[in-house]
């Protein structure tokens, strides 16, 4: 009995590692199809395609894709440091500049928030126009329910570029004394079995979650490829539009789309982080913060704690 079981969880064991290693190989062939087809799953006015572009989104392939592509770029960038800093700066500066852009929609919600405050106080008027010629018009209570997407942007769309400024809580149990080296070591192992497998299952949620507010029949994760292109021959669009009180924020499928972005950002700054931390381990403590956006602070501009009058 016990050499069967033995047996069996080394069988078990190869089967996992042959499937493993054969989609890293096949992902090389899917990458390369998808290239050379964009018609096969970018052509929209296909039903079919959107149901591939769907299944796609949330498939085993795909996620082999992105994997296979993060080892061969660690792979390139460990044989040339300079191509790693290379990846580093990019992706760093990327989630600056998103980050960066995002944070204005915490400005553009506060005045908002001024405006439907006087109009609703002071002029006593039950919508809100903008633009001149054709103005968008909108009840009030369409105008304050709106304001949970800029505070949506500014969570989903500046957590990488928080991270990358050292911005986040973190609880430190053995962080702090450890050695230099080490703290690299952690860092990486971090980044690899906590931030890419907690972006991974979010998008997988996220991804189907997204859909199942767009088009019916509402795509499910279980469901083949197959069985998702014979269901395209019923697919129309169904963008939700319901709002949660009457004359409400009625683009709710905008939220599920910043979840979306929100996961991919995060899988891009853990690997990102992977590659700054192996590079400040390999070069030492002198490259710590190498080529760091950090913003500054100037002058006058430090936050308070208090107010004194």
């Amino acid at each position: 009995m016990e050499e069967a079981a033995t047996g069996g969880a080394f069988s078990a064991i190869l089967s996992g590692l042959a499937w493993f290693f054969g989609n890293i190989a096949m992902s090389f062939y899917n990458l390369g199809y998808a290239l050379t087809h964009p018609s096969s799953w970018l052509d929209w006015s296909d039903k079919e395609a959107i149901m591939r572009f769907v299944y796609y989104g949330g498939s085993t392939e795909f996620f082999f894709i992105v994997l296979t592509t993060f080892l061969v770029l660690t792979g390139i960038g460990m044989w040339r440091h300079n191509f790693m800093w290379a990846l580093v700066r990019g992706c760093e500066a990327f989630g600056n500049s998103v980050g960066r852009i995002a944070a204005w929609a915490g400005l553009i919600m506060v005045l908002q928030q001024v405006v439907i405050i006087f109009v609703q106080r002071i002029f006593a008027r039950p919508d809100i126009s903008f633009g001149f010629g054709l103005p968008v018009t909108f009840d009030v209570s369409w105008w304050s329910e709106e304001l949970k997407l800029y505070n949506a942007i500014v969570v989903t769309l500046c957590l990488a570029y928080t991270f990358i400024q050292g911005g986040h809580v973190r609880v430190d149990l053995i962080y702090a004394p450890v050695k230099y080296r080490t703290k690299k070591v952690i860092d990486m192992f971090g980044s690899l079995f906590f931030m890419m497998p907690m972006a991974t299952l979010m998008w997988l949620y996220s991804w189907f979650f997204l859909w199942r507010h767009l088009i019916v029949p509402n795509p499910s994760a279980s469901e083949t490829l197959e069985r998702l292109v014979m269901k395209a021959r019923a697919l129309r669009w169904n963008v939700e539009t319901i709002a949660f009180s009457p004359n409400g924020f009625s683009a709710y499928f905008l939220f599920k789309i910043l979840i979306v972005a929100m996961c991919a950002f995060i899988f891009l700054q853990a690997a990102t982080f992977f590659w700054r931390s192996y590079l400040e381990w390999k070069e030492g403590p002198e490259s710590e913060g190498k080529y760091h956006d950090h913003d500054r602070v100037e002058q006058g501009e430090e936050a308070y704690d208090h107010a004194e009058f």
